[in-house]
């Protein structure tokens, strides 16, 4: 499995309550931008529009080398596939006041398939953001210190 993209943003701001993996539709172009890592998922978040599941804000930049009659938009929504149960269990959470689902992480699995990996989320108050940074922080020094006796 190798990791493209993570949204390292969510996991600060928000409580992750449920996990799903999903299938994304993309482009030939699209896909190859992927291989190198030309994505960013920082500010996207999942939409359920008639029942169907779609990415937004993700942005999958172009290759230098992709034909100017292949190229398309970089912010363009992407179509998520899922299963009907799936999407209702989303849409359930979705419309439950305080959730949101949003992508983690955009990764190739062991069949070199590109998968997103979504989450129901509610989000942080801003204790317990700084309830989080301190531990990160103590856990960062305890590891020096460990480090140090070794």
């Amino acid at each position: 499995m190798k990791t493209i993209a993570t949204n390292k943003k969510a996991f600060f701001d928000y409580f992750i309550i449920q996990k799903l993996e999903s299938g994304i539709v993309l482009n030939g172009s699209e896909v190859k931008s992927a291989r190198f890592s030309r994505v960013s998922i920082k500010d996207s978040f999942v939409k359920i529009i008639k029942n169907e599941a779609f990415l937004f804000n993700a942005h999958i930049s172009y290759m230098n080398t992709t034909n100017v009659y292949f190229k398309s938009d970089e912010n363009r929504v992407k179509k998520l596939l899922l299963h009907k149960k799936e999407i209702n269990k989303l849409l359930s959470f979705a419309t439950q006041k305080g959730y949101t689902i949003v992508p983690l992480n955009l990764y190739f699995n062991n069949k070199n398939i590109l998968k997103v990996q979504i989450a129901v989320v509610s989000g942080k108050k801003l204790h317990d953001k700084r309830e989080a940074l301190k531990k990160k922080a103590l856990e960062r020094e305890a590891q020096i210190e460990l480090k140090k006796w070794k």
